[in-house]
């Protein structure tokens, strides 16, 4: 089958749009027509990353929201005509896939995220995508690779949503904006009339500053570097909106809580301003961490042996056939409204949409199908 899909072949090179062939489904497998697809900062790491870690030639997109078209023959939850969301893959096996956690797979990074052991693709290192010269072309990307006009997707990615919501806008459900509704929802579970700091308000903040909404939080503070983003987060249920250094982000936490926040819940991977807001939490405060970036971080040992915790936010420890309907119903109900925060782009406009997301100016684009 001819799809058109927007690959990288180097980290150095733009996405370019390309005629690949895409195979059968397996049996564990689902074939997918997109209908729309987020642009996440995870899809462009690979220009960021040193190059032997380079993933490609590949077909980045783990967002993705489209229609089922055809299953293979061990699939039961989705029949072909399905309306879908794309989430992360998950072994199905493990001991926390067992109890209910995919987002623990033990299996997590080489199904999703690949590495330099195992070649993008399926585990058996075999690819869905082939090129014009019948080379494979990386496939499966957390189990999906939605940049392409259709793809053979890992049965687990693939939720199942009601049709009678716009599917074109609830791609960003797959990973970004479930990991910051999840973080407050699921990971730190939020509770009402507690205290909540969020380092840094772009996509994942915002869904959490969102959810704090829902969840009917008490003091909820947004700390960015711009006045514009901080607005936003008021608009969407913050409290305050703060900047400055990383002690001066502590001196304000403090002050507006009294006893210091009860969550802090991190997208920005700086290390120093992760530190000052753990700082301010309470002694039973708890830090959920899914920003990427210093290499290392250091807690003060006086701090750490208090009842104060560090929690990983993996997918916003989301179970993403629950959790994913759930927030879908939420924001057709008004109660969760994510999609204000979409840009539109055609896939032919993808690189300018990557452009945006990595210079802030636009929270989260969204690419679309023909």
């Amino acid at each position: 089958m001819k799809v058109t899909a927007a690959v990288l072949r180097s980290p150095e090179s733009s996405f370019a749009i390309e005629e690949l062939e895409l195979g059968e489904p397996r049996a564990d497998e689902v074939v997918v027509r997109m209908v729309a697809t987020g642009v996440c900062h995870t899809d462009l790491l690979s220009r960021e990353l040193p190059p032997e870690l380079f993933m490609g030639p590949i077909v980045f997109g783990h967002e993705g929201a489209g229609v089922v078209e055809s299953v293979g023959a061990d699939i039961t939850h989705v029949v072909p005509g399905d309306h879908v969301v794309l989430s992360f893959d998950a072994c199905g096996e493990c001991r926390e896939c067992s109890a209910g956690d995919p987002f623990g797979c033990y299996t997590f990074n080489p199904l999703n995220l690949k590495n330099v052991a195992v070649p993008p693709g399926r585990l058996d290192g075999t690819s869905a995508f082939t090129d014009a010269a019948g080379e494979p072309m990386g496939s499966h990307f957390f189990g999906q690779s939605s940049f392409a006009s259709h793809s053979v997707v890992a049965g687990h990615s693939a939720v199942k949503v009601d049709k009678s919501y716009a599917l074109a806008k609830l791609g960003p459900l797959g990973c970004g904006i479930q990991t910051g509704a999840g973080a407050i929802l699921n990971t730190l579970a939020v509770q009402p009339g507690d205290s909540v700091v969020v380092l840094g308000v772009g996509s994942l903040g915002l869904a959490a500053i969102m959810a704090t909404k829902v969840v009917g939080a008490g003091t909820v503070i947004a700390v960015d570097r711009h006045e514009s983003r901080l607005e936003l987060a008021k608009k969407y249920g913050a409290t305050h909106g703060i900047s400055g250094s990383p002690a001066e982000v502590n001196e304000q936490i403090l002050g507006i809580t009294g006893v210091g926040a009860d969550h802090v819940f991190d997208t920005t991977g700086n290390a120093e301003l992760v530190v000052a807001a753990f700082e301010a939490l309470t002694f039973s405060g708890q830090l959920g961490m899914a920003g990427v970036g210093s290499p290392e971080i250091t807690f003060h040992y006086v701090t750490l042996i208090t009842n104060r915790k560090v929690l990983g936010v993996v997918e916003g420890s989301s179970r993403t056939h629950e959790f994913i309907p759930y927030l879908a119903e939420l924001n057709a109900e008004g109660k969760f409204p994510f999609d204000e925060l979409i840009v539109e782009y055609p896939l032919s406009q993808i690189n300018e949409a990557a452009a945006d997301s990595l210079s802030g100016q636009v929270v989260k684009p969204v690419v679309l199908f023909d």
